[in-house]
């Protein structure tokens, strides 16, 4: 480059990195946004993420311990579904675990097959399936479908990039349930209709 690359920069590289899997430069970009912006958590927390998915768990819980040092917490990841006018957020289960029961049963039905390597924790297959139900963005969609008229449109917005297997399985409910669902991440809008999303997989 004739300029020298900033964070903007440095953060397109490593959604590149991310969309093909090359683990090893995600980690050489993600140290230079730490030396860029050593004040944002979301930069640790992904590079501890990259260590995670490489089950290097002692660097990943290093990095975790520097940013307990240095005074910083990761972003709880978060939902919010209007309904009815009134805007409902999703932290945690909030009684909707039976309407998440029967989606799951539909989804294992239609094919569907939790993705763990998206929970980042050395943890037993069996706990990060359930980590992975817990996701905040499936609470709001499926407090959506039990609130919410057949032929409305849900909507959801998250206060963090929707991960791989929550994408997937959108896709899915969308197509089992014949209702469109738009969720708004850090990244953009996903237009879920009949199985497919309008990021077509590239989110």
């Amino acid at each position: 480059m004739p300029m020298e690359a900033n964070a903007v920069v440095w953060g397109s590289l490593l959604g590149g990195c991310r969309l093909h899997r090359d683990t090893q430069l995600a980690e050489h970009v993600l140290k230079k946004l730490v030396e860029l912006e050593p004040w944002n958590a979301g930069n640790y927390v992904q590079l501890s993420n990259i260590y995670s998915a490489s089950h290097k768990w002692d660097d990943a819980e290093n990095v975790r311990s520097l940013m307990g040092e240095r005074g910083m917490t990761k972003l709880r990841g978060c939902s919010w579904i209007e309904v009815c006018g009134i805007v409902h957020e999703f932290l945690v289960a909030e009684g909707i675990y039976s309407k998440l029961s029967e989606l799951d049963k539909d989804l294992r039905a239609a094919g569907y097959v939790p993705t763990t390597e998206y929970v980042l924790f050395d943890i037993e297959d069996e706990e990060k399936e359930h980590f992975l139900g817990c996701h905040s963005e499936k609470l709001a969609v499926a407090f959506g479908l039990i609130s919410t008229g057949p032929a409305e449109v849900i909507r959801v917005v998250k206060n963090l990039r929707v991960c791989g297997d929550c994408h997937e399985a959108i896709k899915l409910i969308s197509k089992i349930t014949g209702r469109e669902i738009i969720v708004r991440d850090t990244n953009r809008f996903h237009c879920f209709s009949g199985g497919t999303c309008s990021c077509k997989d590239y989110w």
